[in-house]
């Protein structure tokens, strides 16, 4: 398949600070999904785990997404910063990071549990009575972890003044 470069480079974000920054941040990313020739779109909370270069998604055991999943494991999908449209401008000012990846549920209790952590910890303004309800080994045995590790990461951005 043809590689495609940003068209207007300027716009590319480099900085692994900044992406870095984007991924831990934001509340939400989207990934696109393919079976059969079907697409499907969704949009879900996520934490990113720069250890080992993936997001962390809490899942239901089964459905839509899961089906398309285990079917198709490529996932394409962004993580939008919009900072809202420019007055007077006629721009808009946004970050967005694009990426490619391979999603796969987690079976390891362990890794299970970092990610748990890694979620709580993003999400929780009192992170410890929520780790004591579900950072146990039966809790851990139900729940469904997806992760999606990153293969390729591009950044653009727009309205903003460096």
């Amino acid at each position: 398949m043809k590689e495609y470069h940003l068209r207007r480079s300027e716009k590319s974000i480099k900085d692994e600070k900044i992406i870095t920054k984007i991924l831990n941040e934001n509340p939400y990313l989207t990934i696109a999904l393919c079976n059969d020739n079907k697409p499907y779109l969704v949009t879900l909370n996520y934490v990113y785990d720069q250890k080992n270069e993936s997001f962390y998604i809490h899942c239901a055991n089964s459905g839509k997404k899961n089906e398309y999943i285990t079917n198709n494991s490529h996932v394409w999908g962004q993580i939008m910063e919009d900072g809202g449209y420019l007055k007077g401008e006629c721009d808009y000012k946004y970050r967005t990071l694009h990426f490619k990846g391979n999603f796969q549920f987690i079976e390891d209790l362990k890794e299970k549990q970092r990610a748990l952590e890694l979620m709580i910890e993003k999400f929780e303004e009192e992170p410890e009575p929520v780790r004591v309800k579900f950072i146990n080994e039966k809790a851990l045995k139900n729940v469904n972890i997806g992760k999606i590790h990153i293969d390729n990461i591009t950044g653009k951005q727009g309205g903003i003044k460096n």
